[in-house]
């Protein structure tokens, strides 16, 4: 199996990599510019030289001085040291050589196969185990322009070459070192960049069902990491509260199903405590009847919303009018809106696209919540409008008690209670509002409520169709 290389590494290969190319470029400069410079400052003094000997001899050339050619050349050029010279006439006659002229055969070698070696190309060599630069010009006299002389000027180069060497080792030392340096401190300021994701893991390390309120703190997080940060604080957040009402969940859940089966148990343990005719056992059998019921629409709630928490709740999509389910709902609900003295009004029209059965089912449960917390004399009141182009909302509002506002964001949980110490009725276990977000979640749309003032209102938007 590959092995996975870390981030650590990863960085501190790919920046040991970048900083030792551009050292190595540095480096491979700087050497050429030095060498550079060493050959334009031997041009500048071949040229310097070259200007020296015409110089003596257009002196010879004018009858200005009575010594020999080759004295006064000698004299001119006493004292350079390293340099070699000589000078040839039109005739081929050598007017003046240096006593170590023999290592200049290989630049006349050079220029006699038809290279050049002027100032512009000087040509390097070995002689006599030592290496010279040199070049070959043609010298003219304006005075005496028929008389074409040409001379060969080479510098001994040993101690540039020298001097290279010793620079060049001790660059390309400085240039490895600099790259170990590089190396280690890449892998330093990987080590450091990458601390906060090294923090995440940590925390992730700590997760349980029993710790998560620790955070990231986000002040140390660096601007690259801030919104991976904030998403996992976000995440350990969704956690928390799905926990938590996991586990309110659970408990309601628990006491819901306790009290039908206690109830059982007791007509049961009653209805064996002594003879009873059979009239006595109908009515208990009657009475466990509806517990049954009970227990056996709390499962199926559950199992809905359990399909729809895993996203299996895959409703038909047809065109549905709101106004008209509205009144079959009326028509139901009208004996017990009777019963409580409440009114029920409705206004507007809709059509949405969606199945018609569930959406049935998630009005009839809001309808039913109204009319339950609904007091004699007052009116439930059912709202159907477009608020904005595509979307159709309808509302259903009733009078009663106003729900203080740190309940509104929890009433669709399950098994929610506004008020923990009153018992569910037997009308419904309380799940009808979290069946009703599902199915609506379910469609496209949202749900929500707003109480104030003794009236509340829930009310939904779906996508018109």
């Amino acid at each position: 199996m590959t092995r996975r290389l870390s981030i650590t590494f990863r960085l501190t290969l790919y920046f040991s990599i970048a900083s030792s190319l551009v050292l190595l470029v540095i480096g491979y400069w700087v050497g050429a510019a030095v060498e550079r410079h060493f050959v334009e400052q031997d041009v500048h003094e071949f040229a310097g030289k070259i200007a020296l000997i015409g110089h003596t001899m257009t002196q010879e050339a004018r009858g200005q001085r009575s010594e020999t050619t080759a004295q006064r050349l000698a004299d001119a050029l006493v004292g350079h040291h390293g340099l070699v010279v000589a000078v040839w006439g039109g005739g081929g006659e050598t007017l003046y050589a240096s006593a170590d002229a023999a290592v200049l055969q290989p630049l006349l070698a050079v220029v006699a196969a038809g290279n050049g070696a002027g100032l512009d190309a000087p040509q390097v060599w070995q002689a006599e185990g030592r290496d010279f630069r040199g070049v070959v010009v043609e010298l003219t006299d304006a005075s005496a322009p028929g008389q074409a002389r040409q001379a060969a000027l080479a510098l001994d180069i040993g101690h540039h070459r020298e001097f290279l060497g010793t620079f060049q080792h001790s660059l390309w030392a400085a240039v490895l070192a600099c790259i170990l340096s590089t190396a280690f401190l890449g892998w330093v300021a990987a080590r450091r960049g990458l601390r906060p994701v090294r923090d995440m893991a940590e925390v992730a390390r700590g997760i349980s069902a029993s710790r998560l309120q620790d955070r990231l703190a986000l002040e140390s997080v660096p601007p690259e990491l801030a919104g991976l940060a904030i998403a996992f604080n976000d995440m350990l957040e969704r956690l928390q509260g799905s926990f938590r009402r996991l586990s309110d969940f659970s408990s309601d859940l628990a006491h819901e199903l306790r009290t039908p089966i206690s109830n059982l148990m007791t007509q049961a343990q009653v209805a064996l405590g002594k003879a009873r005719s059979p009239e006595e056992y109908r009515e208990v059998l009657y009475s466990s009847l509806e517990e049954y019921e009970r227990l056996a629409g709390m499962i199926s709630d559950m199992l809905f919303l359990a399909q729809a928490d895993h996203g299996l709740l895959m409703p038909r999509r047809e065109p549905v009018e709101l106004s008209e389910e509205v009144t079959k709902l009326f028509e139901f609900f009208e004996a017990w809106s009777e019963e409580r003295g409440v009114q029920l009004n409705s206004q507007g029209a809709g059509r949405v696209m969606g199945d018609a059965a569930m959406l049935r089912r998630a009005l009839s449960n809001l309808l039913a919540n109204a009319l339950h917390h609904s007091p004699s004399g007052t009116e439930v009141r059912i709202e159907i409008a477009e608020p904005r182009p595509g979307w159709v909302r309808l509302s259903v509002s009733n009078a009663g008690e106003t729900i203080p506002p740190e309940h509104l964001p929890r009433l669709f949980d399950r098994f929610y209670r506004v008020d923990p110490a009153r018992q569910r009725s037997h009308e419904g276990a309380g799940l009808g509002l979290a069946i009703t977000r599902s199915i609506i979640a379910a469609h496209g749309g949202s749900i929500g409520v707003r109480s104030e003032s003794g009236r509340t209102e829930f009310a939904l938007e779906l996508p018109q169709a």
